[in-house]
């Protein structure tokens, strides 16, 4: 898994500002008061290691990126400014059902949502980076909890009212996730440190998809599905206002980026990528289906919430283990290795066995999902094109969102005319159909060559660190060659 060479991106940036603790002040970036440029982990300073330093260089751990300035807020608003997303299709279905309505009309709902989710993250995504977090976060998440308003007031009793709040909620759900991706650097400065706030994210993420819809259970049960609606999207927005209130969101921007029409699109990296990642999202999306029909051949509704819990329990192992080390190589060759690994997890699944040899399978296939999620953060932040960061991390939530419902709408046809065991092998499919896909494109993912110091952020005439943008080249006819 290693190449013995440390790894340094190269596409987002690099903090700057008159604290002089971004890359260019080599001191962490923790509190930089400057205005904040659009950074990855490609502007950050690599620590001593990494440049040849002593080996005795600081190590980084959990703690110490959680305890830097703003690190742990962001974290934390992030995370409840998304439940709203990671509750939504449960409590869209949960409130149809609440409300007399049928498992189709549930369905379809659930679906404008995420299809609605899906087109809106990236459009917002470009809109951040244009605009900034403030301007865009927050609105957004207020008219997303007006659209949930819309449909717990409407009901189900007209049905195009229904259907509109919940696209109103899913088009403008903010892009939080991206939006914190592009906070990282100029928080954490080092870019091993972003790495792993990275990894952290990725575990944090498994925590609030299983405490998310438990929240929303225990709110119908003590109240009711509609209750459960609002109060969940009502903690969203505070959740969104705690991270754009937050110095590093008030005063970060993107930077200047090409008027280009296919934005961060237009990286062959990041293209190659979002395939293999749909295929990813497609493996989890027909788990979550095939789970359902082996609880049933077993008769008990408890075996899928086992299976999930055993899934998300070894994602979090998988997550910190990979948080805690230091990987040396290039990320696209070990993401590779990482979805080599999970695809070789998702096969035993078509053997379904007992319950709790079943269950143990459950836990090694997510053992490598929070890793491949990690590591493809990175992954992103090197083939990001300039001033695209929080659009680009966007299209990796949207991407993998459309392959899981992909994954789901495959493997209910696949349970109803072969078998459940045949309903898991989709995911195996999935895996290594995801694994093909970077092992076809590592020549795009490699990339053009670097200079000799990628670590270092170059200043450009205007006096703001420019970026190491490894897709650069315009196509003739798609851009104005401007700056937007």
């Amino acid at each position: 898994m290693t190449s013995g060479t440390s790894e340094t991106s190269g596409s987002s940036g690099t903090a700057g500002g008159a604290g002089g603790t971004g890359a260019a002040g080599g001191a962490g970036g923790a509190r930089d008061t400057g205005a904040v440029r659009d950074t990855g982990a490609a502007g950050a300073v690599t620590d001593a290691r990494d440049a040849g330093g002593p080996a005795g260089a600081e190590e980084t751990g959990y703690g110490d990126i959680l305890r830097a300035p703003y690190a742990a807020r962001l974290l934390t608003g992030t995370l409840v400014g998304r439940l709203p997303h990671a509750t939504g299709p449960v409590a869209i279905v949960l409130f149809t059902r609440a409300e007399g309505g049928g498992y189709s009309l549930a369905g379809g709902l659930a679906a404008a949502y995420g299809i609605a989710t899906a087109i809106g993250q990236p459009l917002l995504g470009r809109a951040v980076d244009l605009r900034g977090q403030l301007r865009v976060q927050l609105p957004a998440a207020v008219i997303s909890a007006l659209g949930m308003v819309l449909l717990a007031a409407a009901g189900i009793g007209s049905l195009p009212l229904a259907y509109a709040g919940v696209v109103i909620a899913g088009l403008f759900t903010p892009p939080l996730e991206g939006g914190l991706r592009a906070l990282w650097p100029s928080v954490l400065g080092r870019e091993d440190r972003v790495h792993r706030a990275y990894a952290l994210d990725a575990v944090a993420q498994e925590i609030m998809f299983t405490v998310g819809p438990l929240l929303i259970t225990l709110i119908v049960s003590f109240w009711s599905a509609g209750a459960a609606l609002l109060v969940i999207n009502a903690i969203g927005v505070l959740g969104a206002l705690v991270v754009v209130l937050s110095e590093p969101s008030r005063v970060w921007r993107s930077a200047p980026r090409e008027a280009h029409w296919l934005g961060a699109l237009r990286s062959g990296g990041l293209l190659a990528l979002l395939g293999s990642f749909f295929f990813v999202g497609l493996a989890l999306g027909s788990i979550t289906v095939a789970g359902v029909a082996y609880a049933d051949d077993h008769g008990r509704d408890a075996v899928y919430g086992w299976l999930m819990a055993a899934l998300s329990f070894g994602a979090l192992v998988g997550g910190v283990f990979y948080g805690a080390r230091r990987w040396t190589g290039t990320p696209e060759r070990r993401l590779t290795v990482i979805v080599a690994l999970l695809a070789l997890g998702y096969l035993p699944l078509a053997l379904t066995p007992g319950v709790p040899a079943m269950t143990a399978l459950a836990a090694l296939s997510g053992l490598f999902l929070a890793p491949a999620i990690a590591c493809a953060f990175v992954v992103v932040d090197r083939h990001a094109p300039r001033g695209t960061v929080t659009e680009a991390f966007s299209w990796l939530v949207t991407t993998f969102g459309v392959g899981a419902a992909a994954g789901t709408a495959v493997a209910g046809p696949v349970v109803e005319l072969a078998s459940t065991s045949w309903s898991f092998a989709v995911a195996g499919a999935g895996g290594i159909a995801a694994l093909l896909v970077l092992m076809s494109t590592q020549r795009i993912l490699a990339g053009p060559g670097r200079g000799p110091d990628p670590g270092r952020p170059v200043p450009d005439p205007a006096g703001r660190s420019a970026e190491n943008d490894r897709n650069g080249a315009a196509e003739p006819g798609f851009s104005s060659g401007r700056e937007a």
